[in-house]
């Protein structure tokens, strides 16, 4: 049995306590405006989202080792948690309050949520859904992480770390792409559903994770353990497939047309991202793989997800190809250099991201979405694939960097990496003392 702590319980009953000093009545409750149908479809839409997360613990815990998958999917679970009080805290303040010098928003304007009740209507819907429906990004975010760190990660130093994350990587970027102060957002960034905000964000954290964690000592590439569960995987990625329609058609904010081409664009390119991947391991010489199908439809999910709004179907289907040759070159190319990102969440998901946002900046077209004030390269125009091209290698630089230095201040406070016998035994029983019912004999 371990040493108690009553540090964490007790910020934890001190935040909620503050809560109640702080917080406030609702004034009067605007609704003109309102739009009962967006509303009723942003209300599915936002538990769409939400489920990816469970979705993903799947699709991670079936991939790794029959010792890690209670804690690998855990760590997905907790960030629902977690991430839920910072952003009511003041995270959906840092994201969407009062702007401050464009890269960040003021805690204190949405501070306990006050004032986001009774605030103006986002579009024609309330502005406390958009600002839920944001949490399930927010949430997902920090939790895609985890595949690159699995299998050797302390967990208190992970929610450590995810907080951290949270507060002084995903906000920002969040600011700066979708408040419509935000640098990026005046430069005339496109990203539709977070292929900046959230996977190029998490895909360059991960990689940091894995450099800074370094390699898991029974680590030897592609003839490592096998992964303990593959059904777990499929059931994860029809999770996330079926979650990301609320992801991208979500983010349109209404029940119209343009959710409808979101939704077509998604699916596309999806499906087409998950053949090319499994051609492109034919075309190596290997066997058709549920596994590599799988990896393939989230690597399409994530490169459609900056675009959606903005490209037609068949730029959907392009795009998804592309992402999967591409992200299973540079995830063979991972393997090769012996860098031990465990799930491959830089080549699916930072590799994903950038060809999207690349892609982005090439097909958006205002034909789709009247939005598009300009442009992308395919239709003749310069400026918005230009301006993808400094945003990317910017937001690279910043989500790379500063993780990196987050991994060293949380590993200051608390040690990331687990002793040697603990990772031997496996997380599940030295993290968490639980074990699959097939391993408890």
């Amino acid at each position: 049995m371990q040493k108690p702590s009553y540090i964490p319980i007790i910020i934890l009953l001190l935040v909620s306590i503050i809560g109640l000093l702080f917080g406030q009545i609702p004034g009067p409750i605007i609704t003109e405006g309102l739009d009962t149908g967006d509303t009723a479809w942003l209300i599915v839409a936002a538990a769409f989202v939400l489920l990816m997360t469970p979705g993903l613990a799947y699709f991670y815990g079936g991939m790794v080792n029959g010792k890690n998958v209670i804690s690998t999917m855990l760590q997905s679970f907790i960030a629902m948690g977690v991430i839920s009080i910072v952003w009511v805290v003041f995270g959906f303040s840092l994201a969407f309050g009062e702007d401050i010098g464009g890269f960040i928003g003021n805690p204190f304007t949405y501070f306990m949520m006050n004032g986001v009740m009774e605030a103006p209507l986002s579009g024609t819907i309330p502005f406390l859904l958009f600002a839920f429906f944001q949490l399930k990004f927010a949430v997902i975010t920090p939790a895609l992480i985890t595949g690159s760190m699995a299998e050797r990660v302390n967990f208190k130093s992970y929610v450590l770390f995810i907080i951290l994350f949270c507060i002084f990587i995903y906000t920002p970027l969040a600011h700066m792409t979708w408040h419509s102060d935000g640098i990026l957002f005046k430069m005339g960034v496109l990203d539709f559903a977070g292929g900046t905000v959230v996977h190029m964000s998490a895909g360059w954290a991960a990689l940091a994770g894995a450099l800074f964690l370094k390699s898991r000592s029974q680590y030897i590439g592609e003839n490592g353990l096998p992964p303990a569960n593959i059904p777990f995987v499929l059931l994860g990625t029809g999770l996330l497939w079926f979650g990301w329609f609320g992801f991208n058609a979500g983010s349109a904010l209404s029940a119209g047309p343009l959710a409808v081409s979101a939704f077509a664009a998604t699916n596309t390119a999806a499906a087409a991202a998950g053949i090319a991947w499994v051609l492109a391991d034919v075309a190596r010489g290997k066997k058709v793989s549920a596994l590599g199908f799988c990896i393939g439809a989230v690597v399409g999910l994530v490169a459609i997800t900056p675009a959606a709004g903005f490209v037609t179907i068949p730029a959907s289907l392009f795009t998804g190809v592309v992402a999967a040759i591409v992200s299973n070159i540079v995830a063979h190319f991972r393997t090769a250099r012996g860098v031990d990102d465990t799930l491959d969440v830089f080549p699916c998901h930072g590799v994903g991201g950038m060809v999207g946002m690349l892609a982005t900046g090439v097909f958006a077209t205002s034909a789709v979405n009247p939005a598009v004030e300009v442009q992308g390269l395919a239709y003749g125009e310069t400026s918005l694939f230009i301006n993808h091209l400094i945003a990317l290698v910017g937001c690279s630089v910043f989500a790379f960097g500063g993780s990196y230095l987050l991994f060293k201040i949380t590993n200051l406070i608390l040690p990331l990496r687990v002793s040697a016998d603990d990772e031997k035994a496996g997380l599940d029983i030295s993290q968490h003392n639980e074990q699959l019912f097939e391993m408890a004999s």
